[in-house]
């Protein structure tokens, strides 16, 4: 079993950056697969990134290609979420979550993942 910790959220302009952490004090970090989501008032939690548990191989949803980048530092029992460029559509708590399993492609479902944390909320103004 891991517990997730999540920080690093807060009120950003629009096209500004935050980097979001998500812990794990303790526990066998490196054999989980970890992703972010999201979810905003009224909707439903969708997939943000994904990243396996050696960092090697990623997975983005398509509407943050290229502004998000997940990466993880298992020494640190952390992964992160580096945001650039926000806009106000991106405003929602952002949970980061762990799955003890292989990264696949399929993997942008919250059923795929055990553990959860409690959120970081992310409020982007224009």
């Amino acid at each position: 079993q891991v517990q997730l910790a999540e920080s690093g959220g807060g009120l950003v302009q629009s096209g500004g950056s935050l980097k979001l952490s998500c812990a794990a004090p303790e526990g066998s970090f490196s054999v989980y697969a970890l992703a972010w989501f999201r979810q905003a008032p009224g909707k439903e939690r969708e997939f943000v990134a994904a990243i396996s548990w050696n960092g090697g191989t990623r997975y983005y949803a398509d509407s943050v290609k290229g502004r998000f980048t997940i990466l993880r530092d298992n020494t640190k029992n952390t992964v992160y979420l580096q945001m650039n460029s926000l806009k106000p559509e991106v405003t929602a708590v952002y949970f980061c979550a762990a799955a003890l399993k292989f990264l696949t492609a399929t993997m942008s479902w919250p059923h795929e993942y055990e553990y959860w944390g409690q959120g970081t909320q992310v409020t982007v103004s224009s």
